[in-house]
């Protein structure tokens, strides 16, 4: 197991500047507004030689109780019970605060490795706050600056030890046992490690409170995310590896997802360009309802940008537990998503319900059914079989009396299906009839729901000398008595 460092601190003192800083990327939201980050978010850290785990963390607040600062609170200090080690982080310029005092003590108390780190130690005004560092009792104050790199060097050789020792421990605890019996052949009998696969990319998307958080949380078996009643909780697109039912899943919550026009706050931007990005690295996107209001105008925009994305989609309505008619509402539901979304027909329908857990079995089997469909491949043979039929069936049209023909089809990609068909006057193809063969495509090849891109092209479209002039050669002007072309 990884070692794990876990970032503790105030709210504002550079916490998030300071992960994205050792993981290399801008993984974490940074903003002068304190109370950015409110979720735990891991990454990757590479300092010199060293590779570890890092967590950032909430702004640590003296709240206590179950409001939203109180919630995000016990998550840090879960945080801290979970990690090797932590590295707390002051703000040098501002000095010790009464708040440092007191999370320096709760620190020294719940971690056996605790590193006080004075952020934003760069120039002279930040001595003073430096010195005040050693009141808190947890030893030299390590002089930082995120923003400018300035440290990372002395934290290099902090870290280097605690994680000698806990690679040492870690190898010591999983070595194998000394009376292994080994065959005639000098095989030991143990079976090889599978090579890890690649985890199934997922992202969980929809509005302001359907239920994101919970539904994650629901899935991991343990509350991993911060949830509640308020709006708008999930800031960054925090990303979760876990085997989900035997299936090795990196899942993202993203933040809840309004209208255009009613985006005004700087930060929020920011999370919904998180969760943007966070839909475009997916593989499946599943696009979480609210029973109660389902199929909003935020919804349909979302399910189309998945579908002009190419993504996987599955269209899950949370918080089933509250409807009482419940056949009847399917029937409804399915009824709008058929007429409001025809670009995904065929898409997997789930009803789940976050806070119990129920339909969570049936949710996972539709994520591994989309991405099946997704990365469905078609022969090249039964594609040509298909197009004469369909061409028969329904022949294309004939502009100016003279027939569109269809010559040749094969699929040129997956992730999703692309396919091209060659033709003649490819221009000249009606929308409609792109639509027809889409349609065809699916039902005959079993791919509904997932984006189909179907392109025309002519075979002259790779002639080089396509809308060239011809000329005649030098040579045989000179015979004919005609004067060169450059004359």
């Amino acid at each position: 197991m990884s070692f794990t460092l876990a970032i503790v601190g105030r709210p504002n003192v550079g916490k998030s500047t300071l992960f994205n800083r050792l993981v290399g990327k801008r993984l974490a939201l940074v903003d002068d507004q304190p109370g950015v980050t409110r979720d735990l978010r891991e990454g990757q850290a590479r300092l010199g030689d060293l590779r570890f785990t890092v967590i950032d963390t909430a702004g640590l607040e003296e709240a206590t109780d179950e409001s939203l600062q109180g919630r995000m609170r016990k998550l840090t200090e879960r945080a801290v019970d979970m990690a090797d080690a932590c590295l707390f982080v002051i703000d040098a310029r501002a000095g010790v605060l009464p708040a440092d005092e007191v999370f320096a003590d709760i620190l020294r108390r719940r971690s056996a490795h605790v590193i006080l780190g004075a952020n934003k130690a760069e120039g002279t005004a930040a001595e003073a706050g430096v010195l005040e560092g050693y009141a808190l009792g947890l030893g030299e104050p390590l002089r930082l600056s995120a923003e400018h790199g300035e440290g990372m060097g002395e934290l290099h050789a902090i870290l280097m030890p605690l994680i000698e020792a806990a690679e040492a421990q870690a190898a010591e605890e999983e070595a194998p046992p000394t009376d292994i019996d080994v065959d005639e052949e000098g095989e030991t009998g143990l079976s090889h490690t599978p090579t890890a696969a690649r985890p199934l990319q997922v992202a969980v998307v929809g509005r302001p409170n359907a239920g994101k958080s919970t539904l994650i949380n629901a899935i991991l078996g343990e509350d991993r995310l911060l949830t509640g009643p308020e709006a708008g909780i999930t800031r960054d697109a925090i990303s979760l590896t876990l085997d989900w039912q035997g299936t090795p899943t990196r899942i993202f919550d993203t933040a809840g997802m309004r209208k255009k026009a009613k985006v005004q706050d700087k930060v929020e931007k920011l999370s919904v360009a998180d969760g943007l990005r966070a839909v475009k690295f997916a593989e499946v996107v599943v696009i979480l309802l609210d029973a109660q209001i389902p199929f909003e105008q935020q919804d349909l925009r979302l399910a189309d940008l998945a579908e002009r994305e190419g993504r996987a989609v599955v269209v899950a309505v949370n918080k089933w537990d509250l409807e009482t008619d419940r056949q009847g509402k399917l029937r409804e539901l399915k009824e709008e998503f058929a007429r409001l979304l025809p670009q995904l027909r065929g898409a997997p329908l789930v009803t789940v319900s976050a806070k119990t857990g129920r339909g969570l079995d049936r949710l996972h089997e539709a994520v591994l059914r989309a991405h099946d469909v997704w990365n469905r491949r078609v022969p090249t043979a039964k594609l040509n079989r298909w197009l004469a039929g369909m061409v028969e069936m329904h022949p294309p049209p004939a502009p100016g009396g003279r027939r569109i023909r269809l010559r040749y089809m094969t699929q040129v990609k997956t992730r999703p299906p692309g396919f091209v068909v060659m033709c003649s006057a490819p221009e000249k193809l009606a929308e409609s009839y792109r639509r027809y063969l889409v349609g065809g495509l699916r039902e005959d090849f079993d791919m509904p729901g997932t984006p189909i891109r179907l392109t025309f092209r002519s075979q002259s479209d790779k002639n080089p000398f396509k809308g060239r002039k011809k000329s005649t050669p030098s040579r045989l002007r000179k015979h004919l008595g005609k004067p060169p072309l450059d004359g």
